[in-house]
């Protein structure tokens, strides 16, 4: 079991165990002799049983769990379907803030991302000017973009867009 720590917004584990599960299967990242997870690793990881959140000294439970990094993230709910579903089909998922989406997704054992991916409900919408500017930096990084559309039963639509030079 990994016991991480939340301080602020910073979820970190020194353990052992998160190295090695770092190392195995690519959930967080190493710095400064840690491994530092995103709110959605950490609810997925406390999911599964192989995490332990401790927050102002104490471990919490799931539920407690779920509402603090909710406070830090307001899309964990929706992150965390789509993040789920794509690390049980064997990617590998990092985060995507930086290309304006919400995920971006590897292949195991390659180096650079395949998709832009961003998460919505059945209740989102998106203009074409947002439309086109996510798959520009798509098109611009090598990657396409993959719109992940939950509906109310939590199931999951993939639209995969990408840029078309007629």
């Amino acid at each position: 079991m990994i016991t991480a720590i939340l301080s602020s917004s910073n979820i970190k584990s020194s353990s052992i165990e998160a190295f090695s599960l770092q190392s195995k299967s690519n959930i967080g990242e190493k710095r400064d002799n840690a491994i530092f997870y995103t709110p959605v690793e950490s609810l997925f990881l406390i999911k599964q049983g192989k995490l332990s959140l401790i927050i102002k000294g104490k471990e919490v439970g799931e539920e407690s769990a779920r509402l603090k990094l909710r406070s830090i993230d307001k899309n964990i709910d929706a992150r965390l379907v789509v993040y789920s579903d794509l690390r049980k089909k064997g990617y590998v998922l990092k985060e995507g803030l930086k290309f304006g989406g919400d995920f971006r997704v590897y292949k195991k054992g390659t180096q650079h991302s395949i998709w832009i991916v961003i998460v919505m409900t059945s209740k989102n919408r998106i203009d074409w000017r947002d439309f086109s500017a996510k798959n520009r930096v798509a098109h611009a990084t090598g990657k396409k973009v993959l719109f992940s559309i939950i509906d109310d039963e939590e199931d999951i639509t993939y639209y995969e867009v990408s840029w078309l030079k007629p």
